[in-house]
This record gives C-alpha cells, sequence and structure tokens, in this order.
C-alpha cells in the first residue's frame, strides 16, 4: 500500500469517525436534528394559533399543552377523562401564558366516532377557526398473539386508528375551505418498524401511516394544509402504564420508566417539526433511532436483528421483567 492510498484512507476515517459518533448520541433524524439547529423556533412560528391536542390527559399530550401554553396558542384539551382534563388546563394556566378563555376542555372518546362532528363545532364555535390538530390521543399493547383476545385487536384499531381518521374527517373540511391548516399526527417507531408483544399496537400505528401518506398525496392541490407524521420511540409516560393486555378489562403490571426519553425533550422536538413544516419525523434515542434507519435502508438486516431481539424481548416479558431491558442496558452504558 502507497503512502498516499493510506494518508487518502486517514483523512477519510479521520472525517467520517466524527459523522458516525455524532449519529449514536442523536436523539432524532438528522433533518429534524437540523432544523433543531437553523430552522425556525416554535414561538416564531405557532404564536396565536388555535391547536386541538387529543390524549391531552397524561403523557405527551399534557407536556404539549404545557410547553404550547407558553407559546400564546389557543388550546383545546381533549381526552375521555374531564377531570384529568381540568387538572392539565390549571397547569397551563399556572405555568404558560394563557387566560381562562384561550382554553376550551372538551371532553372526548376517540371511539365514540358519532360524536366526533359535534366536537368540531364546537371548537369552530368557540374559536372560529383550528389551524393544528394533533392527533395524540391511542393506547399501546403488551401481549403474545396467541394469548390475546381478538377484542383487544379490535379496541386497537378502534382507537388508534378508526377514531384519528374519524377525528380528521371531521376537521379537514375546514381546513379546505380554509387551504390552511396542519394534521399532526403522533405515530409511532412501532409504525416503521413492528415489534414483538405489540402487534395490534403496532398494526394499528402501520394503518395510520398508510393513511396520511396517502391523505397528503390526495390533497395535494391544497398546498396550505400540511401533514407532519412523528414516529417517537420509549419515551416517559402513561401509555405502557394503560397498555392493553391479553383481556381488554386485564390490567399492565407498573414498569420503570425512567431510562426513557425524557416527555419534554420528546414534546420539544415535536414543536421544532410543527414550527418547520416537516413531514416524516422519527424521534427516538439509540439504538431504536438506529433499528428505525436499518428498517428504512436495510430491511433484510432490520428483520436479522429483530427476530434475534425478540427472543429475549419475549423471554423478559414471561419472566415478569421489563420487555425493554436490552434497550435499558444500551442507555446505561452510553451514560
Amino acid at each position: 500500500m502507497s503512502w498516499e492510498l493510506l494518508l487518502w484512507l486517514l483523512a477519510l476515517c479521520a472525517t467520517i469517525l466524527p459523522l458516525v459518533l455524532l449519529f449514536l448520541r442523536a436523539d432524532a433524524d438528522l433533518t429534524l436534528l437540523w432544523a433543531e439547529w437553523q430552522g425556525r423556533r416554535p414561538e416564531q412560528a405557532l404564536t396565536g394559533m388555535v391547536v386541538w391536542v387529543t390524549g391531552a390527559s397524561s403523557g405527551i399530550g399534557e407536556e404539549l399543552a404545557l410547553q404550547l401554553s407558553k407559546l400564546g396558542v389557543s388550546l383545546v384539551l381533549s381526552a375521555r377523562r374531564e377531570q384529568e382534563l381540568e387538572r392539565v388546563k390549571r397547569r397551563c394556566l399556572e405555568n404558560g401564558n394563557l387566560k381562562e378563555k384561550d382554553i376550551l376542555v372538551l371532553p372526548l372518546d376517540l371511539t365514540d366516532t358519532n360524536s366526533h362532528e359535534a366536537a368540531t363545532q364546537a371548537v369552530l364555535q368557540e374559536f372560529g377557526k383550528i389551524d393544528i390538530l394533533v392527533n395524540n390521543g391511542g393506547r399501546t399493547q403488551r401481549s403474545l398473539v396467541l394469548e390475546t383476545n381478538l377484542d383487544v385487536f379490535k379496541e386497537l384499531m378502534n382507537l388508534n386508528y378508526l377514531g384519528t381518521v374519524s377525528l380528521t374527517k371531521c376537521v379537514l373540511p375546514h381546513m379546505v375551505e380554509r387551504n390552511r391548516g396542519k394534521i399532526v399526527t403522533v405515530n409511532s417507531v412501532a409504525g416503521i418498524a413492528s415489534v414483538p408483544l405489540s402487534s395490534g399496537y403496532s398494526a394499528s400505528k402501520h394503518a395510520l401511516r398508510g393513511f396520511f401518506i396517502a391523505l397528503r398525496s390526495e390533497l395535494i392541490k391544497y398546498p396550505g394544509v400540511t401533514f407532519c407524521n412523528i414516529y417517537p420511540g420509549p419515551v416517559q409516560s402513561d401509555i405502557v402504564k394503560n397498555a392493553l393486555t391479553e383481556e381488554i378489562n386485564k390490567p399492565m403490571r407498573n414498569i420503570d420508566q425512567s431510562y426513557k426519553m425524557a416527555t419534554s425533550r420528546c414534546v420539544h422536538l415535536m414543536l421544532i417539526s410543527m414550527a418547520n413544516d416537516l413531514k416524516e419525523v422519527w424521534i427516538s434515542d439509540q439504538p431504536v433511532l438506529l433499528g428505525a434507519y436499518m428498517w428504512q435502508y436495510m430491511p433484510t438486516w432490520a428483520l436479522w436483528v429483530t427476530s434475534k431481539m425478540a427472543k429475549k424481548r419475549i423471554q423478559n416479558f414471561k419472566n415478569g421483567l421489563d420487555p425493554d431491558l436490552p434497550y435499558r442496558f444500551w442507555k446505561t452504558k452510553k451514560e
């Protein structure tokens, strides 16, 4: 090997290595991280808008409401639990820049699709417009297919998929008429890469991904109506606590989530996505983020890796342990 070739290879490694190390520390896709660094700020792009958030009673939805309340928006908070929505409203009033008139508590059951049109009209009557709909409501699942009642799969599709589609269809005519509005859908990395123990949840999220990509193409003649699909990985929230199991009414055992991405960080990146009109966004720590890239660009390799990890995940679950223990080990070593 000549000295010139050796020096060229060393220079190439010196260029690539920092990029690899940067990627291994990344907690979102590269386009989103660039927007966070160089893009528009949420306080510049979102102030004065009417934002309707479903699933606003806890987790990502609650944190999103809190961060939006500091941006001078008008908020509509929806979920099934009215008492929890009132609690979130009080937090927004105490910690944000909003007044009582700027927040509407609107209880909503996504599975009751007959109520969605009336709910939409209630928002329009209160604020006169809907600038952003954040489809955040939903539940996850922790159970094996062979042990799971079919009613669990029906509930997941009715809530996560059909409920979201129904509410979107009620809001869209208003946005199309104005040629202005944004539909933000909180999907999941499971909507890109299916994971064992969450088959029904993954199916509902894959359905959402297919629906909104097709819908975006159908409405291309309305450029003012935009769509943002957000795919978070493991995040600290109540979604696992409230997960469906083998039976509809069987509760999920408590699982430590302290090692997952902070909800505040996830929501901050969501607001960056909304402010910069990003279309498809991945938000996750490693190694889940790497897995999303593998499923996108190297699906055969991704399937092999997933199959290897599935055995450990299922074994942990059967032993009463956290199925995400391999991910937790990565996080512990990284820190």
